[in-house]
């Protein structure tokens, strides 16, 4: 049997079969009404957004609202609204989902996120053999988001970016690891498809440590192209 939602290192593969089992499961619940303007999943309500409304549109509403504001002005604005917005959603969705399934393992909750991410149409993930999911100052992850619905959003009017556009991608599930393995988590994307790179990739570690992990992140790459 293999993993239809989620690409992850042979060892990780056990627990995120087990989720996709039980998220495919929730997510067969759905049941559409639009007769009374609602839409829900496993008892719980959810709305349907259009995709390019939370990206391009946003970072262009931000400079309308705001035109003395600069382009890198208002791209830090929007971006940071954008990635904290998402990180709120995604731990509030990872608490009320495994509370909902009664997921309590570190490592069962992660696997949850991820199928759960693509069941929702944010991307697709893939998790680097580079990760090390620990419940400390050591955890790392670096994972890339292939079709990620922010990158998409560029791409399919025609355009590409100066700047890697995924904060959603990277607030969302840098809030459902902190709520899985309780601890302060960020991600950043190093690499956008809507910038011109062949892949969105992020790198994910405790906040206070983010940058050191970027670094030695990009510095590994390096050496192993050298």
């Amino acid at each position: 049997m293999s993993l239809r939602t989620v690409r992850v290192p042979e060892p990780f593969q056990p627990p995120f079969l087990a989720a996709e089992g039980i998220v495919s499961n929730y997510f067969g619940s759905m049941k559409q009404e639009p007769e009374k303007g609602a839409i829900t999943i496993g008892g719980e309500r959810y709305v349907l957004l259009r995709a390019m409304s939370l990206s391009v549109h946003f970072l262009e509403f931000m400079k309308e609202m705001y035109p003395g504001l600069t382009e890198g002005e208002a791209l830090d604005g929007a971006g940071a609204a954008l990635f904290d917005m998402a990180f709120a959603i995604g731990r509030s969705d990872a608490r009320a989902f495994c509370r909902k399934l009664d997921v309590s393992d570190p490592i069962a909750r992660l696997s949850s996120g991820p199928i759960h991410f693509a069941h929702t149409g944010w991307a697709f993930v893939d998790i680097s053999p580079d990760s090390n999911a620990v419940p400390n100052d050591d955890y790392f992850l670096a994972y890339d988001h292939p079709q990620s619905f922010e990158a998409d959003s560029w791409l399919a009017r025609g355009e590409t970016t100066s700047f890697c556009t995924c904060f959603m991608n990277a607030g969302y599930s840098s809030g459902w690891c902190s709520e899985s393995f309780n601890l302060d988590l960020a991600a950043r994307e190093i690499l956008c498809r809507a910038r011109g790179d062949d892949v969105c990739r992020f790198v994910m570690a405790p906040r206070h440590r983010l940058e050191q992990q970027v670094a030695a992140y990009l510095a590994n790459q390096d050496a192993r192209s050298a």
